[in-house]
């Protein structure tokens, strides 16, 4: 049992210490935004702490992101232009 229990707290640890602390600051448009903790970069969306089935350990809310819904891409909108045949210069 003790094993178990220092096995879960060293996982904690190291789980905690890929975590970024982000200075609080003010954004361009004025805004000021608190200074709080976030996970550390990376291409993955299924290990942040807002994707479903993850705990942020600092509040303790659970994630509402569905990592598995695809993002709807932007529509590539080209306006219509008539057919101009090439014209040599002279």
């Amino acid at each position: 049992m003790k094993y178990v229990l220092l096995l879960s707290a060293l996982l904690a640890t190291s789980a905690m210490a890929r975590d970024i602390f982000v200075q609080p600051h003010v954004n361009r448009d004025g805004t000021y935004v608190q200074g709080h903790t976030r996970t550390a970069p990376d291409s993955s969306v299924y290990n942040n702490y807002s994707t479903q089935g993850n705990v942020n350990p600092y509040t303790g809310r659970a994630g509402t992101v569905n990592p598995y819904a695809q993002p709807v891409p932007a529509p590539t909108y080209q306006p219509y232009q008539p057919y101009q045949p090439y014209q040599q210069r002279r």
